[in-house]
């Protein structure tokens, strides 16, 4: 069996791997129903019906494992799939609870489902386990070579290196220094063929190729890409044509994520106000200074507003009015400033910036006004991002980490304002419960890294 028939195979076993955990999760819960909350409801269940009350919850699973990528098996790390499992399983059994109240007409005792709570864990952390192992003997790390131009290719490297369950770099080809005969010869001994910013021109010759081969290929992309990808395909005529309407999100999709922005946000106060009042007393408590922080930030179409956090650090951190970024240890931090920035509950505060519509809850992040100009002097694109309000989370925020290039948080941003759909919001704000719980997305620089945060490519 060669590579691409083993990779049919990869998602089946994928697919027959997540249904199988599905229904032993149902079957969990069918048990639980039956010996406990059948008899509690006004109109207990028989035969069939208990079946019928199980399709209800195994969809609840499903969907939640859908939106948090339970369901990718061998794509994601152990670690992030047992979290989107874990966090799935936690929220479809909330709705089942709430269902099975409706059902009885009066809250009934949780116990016996906090019970299977902990039970469906311990499965979770077995299956993945055993899965993961089995994935990773079935399926060998893809062999990469990685193909480049004028950029150095060491950043993207060390981001692939880092899922060396997936991928092994066997190999560097700087294209420009190759014969197109010999690198032919060259990609045909590897599995796979990562293309790095490499210039249309030579990267069509090479995607041709490689087509004709049925080699795999990664590729980097430039902005004008993600551009394409998000177009509409018109059959007016026997030419084929896209359309990019590139006029952000349409007046619908503006309304309706308003109206989804004021029902959170003011859900969110009402429901954390007692949290807010405590934080605002130690702040206050702690050195007398003022309990909010305040900073000028861009928004849509550029326009500057005042951003609300709780204070974190001591007073005048910046005295200088210079961008001092925040490290892990710093002095400037207080002890309340430090539990409340782990806690992420110093950001609360924006959900006033969101009623009042200066932000919206899903979007690409705010940035600092100066941060903005000097972005844009490197990368004039980066002003695209300004289509639409900045947000408390969005894409970039939870697919990309702390140390993601400015020009990588723009293509992260533009895929958001270019595919946006008010279910993509959805999923972005359950996908930020699990992003606060892992620890790598906020991971900072190392220097090599550091020395390399400019790199943006190039649009040829």
């Amino acid at each position: 069996m060669n590579r691409g028939e083993l990779d049919q195979f990869k998602r089946v076993l994928r697919a027959f791997a997540a249904l199988l955990l599905i229904i032993g999760m149902a079957l969990l819960f069918l048990f639980v129903w039956k010996e406990y909350y059948n008899l509690r409801v006004v109109f207990p269940f028989y035969y069939r019906g208990h079946w019928l009350i199980v399709v209800v919850y195994a969809i609840f699973v499903a969907i939640f494992f859908y939106i948090y990528g339970g369901l990718k098996f061998g794509y994601l790390t152990y670690s992030s799939i047992v979290l989107s499992q874990v966090l799935a399983i936690i929220c479809a059994n909330i709705l089942t609870y709430l269902e099975i109240v409706l059902l009885s007409a009066k809250f009934v005792g949780i116990y016996p489902l906090i019970v299977m709570t902990a039970i469906q864990v311990v499965v979770i952390f077995i299956w993945t386990a055993f899965i993961s192992v089995t994935f990773i003997k079935i399926f060998p790390p893809r062999r990469l070579l990685v193909l480049y131009e004028e950029y150095n290719p060491s950043l993207m490297a060390y981001k692939i290196k880092r899922r060396n369950d997936r991928y092994k770099i066997e190999g560097y080809i700087n294209i420009k220094e190759t014969e197109e005969e010999d690198l032919h010869e060259t990609i045909r001994k590897y599995d796979a063929v990562l293309i790095y910013d490499v210039h249309s021109i030579e990267r069509n010759k090479i995607l041709k190729f490689c087509y004709s081969e049925s080699i795999r290929v990664y590729v980097t992309p430039k902005l004008s890409d993600i551009l394409i990808r998000s177009s509409e395909t018109i059959d007016l005529f026997d030419t084929p044509l896209f359309l990019m309407r590139n006029s952000g999100i349409s007046f619908e999709q503006r309304l309706i994520k308003r109206i989804m922005d004021i029902i959170i946000s003011l859900v969110v106060l009402v429901i954390t106000s007692p949290i807010m009042l405590l934080v605002a007393v130690a702040i206050k408590l702690y050195d007398g200074g003022p309990v909010f922080f305040t900073q000028e930030r861009c928004t849509k179409d550029g326009k500057v507003f005042k951003i609300h956090k709780f204070r974190s650090m001591i007073v005048d951190a910046e005295k200088e009015g210079k961008a001092i970024p925040a490290t892990e240890n710093d002095p400037r931090i207080t002890p309340v400033g430090r539990f409340i920035r782990k806690t992420r509950i110093d950001e609360l505060p924006q959900m006033i910036d969101i009623l009042q519509g200066n932000m919206s809850v899903v979007g690409p992040r705010p940035e600092r006004v100066e941060h903005v100009r000097a972005y844009t002097e490197e990368i004039p694109e980066f002003s695209y991002r300004l289509k639409v309000k900045g947000g408390l989370t969005g894409y970039a925020q939870i697919y990309g980490k702390y140390n993601t290039t400015a020009y990588d948080k723009l293509k992260l941003d533009l895929m958001y304002i270019q595919n946006y759909s008010v279910l993509m919001d959805v999923r972005l704000i359950f996908m930020t419960i699990k992003i606060m719980l892992l620890k790598e997305s906020t991971e900072g620089f190392d220097e090599e890294i550091s020395r390399n945060i400019g790199d943006r490519g190039s649009e040829n």
